[in-house]
């Protein structure tokens, strides 16, 4: 049970880690600037919370 959540655990976080580098990668290529502070908010609640 316990190394059940423990590699629960560890694939969350792999999981909400690509999430990031996706989103960063559409940050990086976006033209629009209005997507782009968009994306860039998310970005931002993604490591600061909110």
């Amino acid at each position: 049970m316990l190394v059940e959540l423990i590699e629960n655990g560890i694939e969350a976080e792999k999981r909400k880690q690509q999430a990031f580098f996706d989103l960063a990668e559409k940050f990086r290529e976006e033209k629009d600037p209005d997507v782009a502070k968009r994306l860039g908010a998310q970005l931002g609640r993604m490591v600061f919370g909110g």
